[in-house]
């Protein structure tokens, strides 16, 4: 499936509006593409127990799995801030889709483009039991 990279960029930069950030007040906004071509977004989610907070791109995830769907082939992700990288965490969940799975940041102008496999090298995975 062909990554529509504006398009996905577009939907991660309208739903970050509805992301829930009363601590930090900083929104971020995710978009998948399934497998099947389907789009799925998801926001961040604060809490006053800050460990309880879930990411925009978790949730976007979670939201294609929920829908029937295990693999995405793309994600994109838009902060507050231009540049705004997905965490740790975050990249690890986007690893189970394959090493290739691309991630378009929102820079500004001109969005940056990774495969996951740049950004968490040396990934755990299943087979390293």
């Amino acid at each position: 499936m062909e990554v529509n990279q504006s398009d996905l960029l577009e939907a991660a930069r309208t739903v970050r509006k509805n992301a829930y950030a009363p601590y930090s007040g900083f929104k971020v906004g995710a978009a998948v593409l399934a497998e099947d071509g389907r789009v799925y977004t998801g926001v961040n989610v604060e809490n006053a127990s800050y460990g309880l907070t879930t990411c925009a791109e978790r949730n976007a995830v979670a939201a294609a799995v929920a829908a029937g769907n295990r693999r995405v082939t793309a994600v994109a992700v838009s902060g507050d801030r231009p540049g705004t990288m997905p965490c740790g965490a975050c990249r690890q969940v986007i690893n189970e889709s394959g090493r290739d799975t691309v991630v378009i940041v929102d820079g500004g102008p001109e969005p940056r483009v990774y495969k996951i496999g740049e950004l968490l090298p040396e990934s755990f995975t299943f087979d390293d039991e």
